[in-house]
């Protein structure tokens, strides 16, 4: 989704023809229920990895995710998802794309297993071939030792983990995540969004993250999509939104930071350890550092530093911008948009 970003009000802009193929192409989508527009003339491309959703309550968000899902309609325009068309039966869109909803939606007195089991198979997978992959994604989200305990007894962070594992059964290419972290107690939510990291990043899947919790899409996304009243307010890449140039972050990672150093620096990054405790030792070791942009003034994006880690065999767990925070601009630009 690169595009020249305008901080202004802004007719929405087609970002299909960006290199990478669009996961998701919408030209012109409209949808209205009765006199309310939904969805106004939308045009929009996603392309693959995570891409942050942010609006308010009513602002199409959840309009949109239902359309990707084959279960309303547009009243104007087309569209494809991971090449299918939305004007094709819903329930071939709704096998190809994983969906975690905000709200729970498990049937009373069934074990995680049969849960997750049965959406394997509602997404026609052969029912020996749900099992074994509920098993597997049950374990990848840290529900093994839970699989065969009833959902009613499932903590919150659990059964957010268990919608996780649901969207996952089959193997989708597309996640659309609706508040993913919703209701999650600050370890809870980093567990979630070490997992829809790993997603994006070890197993390289697509995710749509819609969220009112925009730190969320700081850590995990590097596009985003605004949206208001049914249109594109601004859309592109975190860097593009937030101004790349002079950008800093802040990461904290888990193991041996010595080679990941070197790596910043052979990389032109510029890496400054900080202690994790005001005053005290620096070390490379679980630590934590200031990054500043690159000395040669190129890009520095969070697909880097995760890229990077990876070769100095390092664990990222947090990533935070030290520019203009991702919120405040939205309330800007939303200002702009609906002046008093």
């Amino acid at each position: 989704m690169t595009i020249g970003l305008e901080l202004k009000p802004a007719a929405p802009r087609d970002l299909s023809r960006h290199a990478s193929p669009a996961v998701v192409d919408l030209r012109q989508i409209s949808v209205s229920y009765g006199s309310f527009q939904a969805l106004d003339q939308v045009t929009i491309a996603f392309r693959p990895g995570a891409t942050g959703l942010v609006g308010r309550n009513g602002a199409g968000k959840s309009t949109l995710l239902r359309l990707l899902l084959g279960l309303i309609r547009a009243n104007k325009g087309t569209g494809q998802v991971l090449g299918i068309s939305l004007s094709d039966a819903g329930s071939r869109l709704r096998r190809a794309v994983g969906y975690m909803p905000e709200n729970d939606a498990f049937l009373p007195g069934m074990k995680a297993i049969e849960q997750v089991a049965l959406a394997g198979e509602l997404c026609s997978l052969p029912r020996r071939e749900a099992i074994r992959r509920a098993h597997e994604v049950l374990s990848y989200t840290g529900l093994g030792e839970a699989r065969y305990r009833n959902v009613e007894g499932f903590s919150t962070g659990m059964k957010q983990r268990l919608k996780l594992a649901v969207s996952l059964v089959h193997d989708p290419q597309l996640l659309l995540l609706d508040e993913p972290t919703v209701g999650l107690d600050p370890p809870g939510r980093a567990r979630m969004l070490d997992l829809i990291a790993d997603l994006v990043h070890q197993h390289q899947k697509s995710l749509i993250i819609s969220t009112h919790l925009i730190g969320d899409i700081q850590h995990t996304c590097d596009d985003v999509v605004m949206v208001e009243q049914g249109r594109v307010m601004v859309a592109g890449t975190m860097e593009e939104i937030l101004g790349h140039q002079g950008s800093r972050f802040r990461i904290e990672w888990e193991g041996d930071g010595t080679r990941f150093i070197d790596l910043l620096a052979m990389d032109q990054i510029e890496a400054e350890l900080v202690p994790r405790v005001t005053g005290g030792p620096v070390s490379p070791i679980d630590s934590q550092a200031l990054v500043k942009g690159s000395k040669g003034g190129s890009s520095l994006s969070t697909t880097r530093l995760y890229q990077l880690a990876r070769e100095g065999n390092v664990r990222l767990r947090l990533i935070d911008p030290e520019w203009e925070e991702l919120g405040e601009l939205y309330h800007r630009l939303l200002n702009r948009e609906m002046p008093s």
